[in-house]
């Protein structure tokens, strides 16, 4: 059984160092301890410190690409190198890495199939920026209503994945994942588990992916959005749907009960003019549910082929 242990890394010289010496190489289940390090076209000497602090596997990208392209090639090359379990922890040294071990054995005992750290559990993140804190857990909460799935942390990139997991997963972003991958694995019922950890956030730090609120906010949205709308089809466009169609019919009922009794239009053709604008947007939302739904099954039998090509290629690569 081998463990990846993968940092994903940008201008992270002054810390990888010290978060690579941290990660214990030894973990009661695997017989190996692999650290693996996807460097984002650094401009600094991130690459050749992991490699003298004991990383197993560098790999640089050419240029900056973002994490959401990091983290794919993360999966890709964890894969490559056989790969049982993979746990993803950032490089500069926020996470404990003593609780590697408390994800993996989660994974290692079958009790699921990605397990998430939870920044918003009986430990409060330290130096959290409120407006982070806010809109994660805002984000969470709306997400779990909608799929009716209970999800404690959302955006936390301090994950176990299962082989298994690493195979199925789908990552079609660029600017992020985090999001992506738990509403991915969800609608694959992967089985989903959170862990309470203690986190740390330097105040003095920029962050990498949120070089501005108001950006992060959008792209999140726009994430998010795109990717409820594919794993909810039928009710990302059916409610809505159903709403309009039902406020035009009652808007036409009210214009019949005006109507009737003196056979006049004019002076209640806005109810008519209302109720089959409402009925028409209505039926075409109904009509885009039961297309997007159609496709969802396309896709699903899409990804379970893509699913078996990349297990045939890394299984011959790894001799499984």
């Amino acid at each position: 059984m081998r463990l990846v242990v993968n940092l994903p890394a940008y201008n992270e010289a002054e810390k990888i160092g010290q978060t690579i010496k941290k990660i214990p190489r030894q973990i009661k289940g695997f017989d190996e301890v692999f650290i693996q390090v996807i460097d984002d076209g650094s401009k600094d000497n991130t690459a050749e410190i992991a490699r003298t602090a004991g990383a197993d596997c560098v790999f640089s990208h050419r240029l900056n690409r973002g994490i959401g392209i990091t983290f794919r090639t993360a999966v890709y090359k964890a894969l490559e190198n056989g790969a049982d379990v993979m746990v993803n922890i950032d490089a500069d040294g926020q996470f404990d890495t003593n609780d590697i071990p408390l994800l993996a054995q989660m994974i290692l005992n079958g009790e699921a199939d990605l397990v998430s750290a939870n920044r918003f559990g009986e430990h409060s993140a330290q130096n959290i920026p409120w407006i982070k804190d806010f809109l994660n857990r805002l984000a969470a909460w709306i997400i779990s209503k909608f799929l009716n799935y209970k999800i404690n942390d959302l955006t936390c990139g301090f994950r176990a994945y299962s082989r298994e997991t690493l195979l199925r997963l789908n990552l079609p972003g660029d600017f992020t994942y985090t999001q992506e991958v738990i509403i991915d694995a969800i609608d694959k019922n992967l089985k989903i588990k959170w862990i309470p950890v203690k986190v740390t956030y330097f105040t003095e730090r920029k962050s990498r992916v949120v070089k501005s609120v108001y950006r992060y906010v959008v792209n999140s949205f726009r994430i998010i959005l795109k990717a409820i709308r594919d794993v909810k089809p039928m009710k990302f466009f059916g409610i809505p749907g159903l709403i309009l169609f039902t406020g035009g019919v009652l808007l036409l009922i009210v214009f019949l009960f005006f109507y009737l009794p003196e056979l006049k239009i004019s002076p209640y053709k806005n109810y008519l003019l209302a109720g089959i604008s409402l009925l028409l947007i209505g039926l075409q939302f109904i009509v885009f549910a039961l297309i997007a739904d159609m496709i969802k099954t396309s896709r699903k039998l899409s990804e379970e082929q893509i699913y078996l090509a990349r297990k045939n290629l890394y299984d011959k690569k790894t001799n499984r």
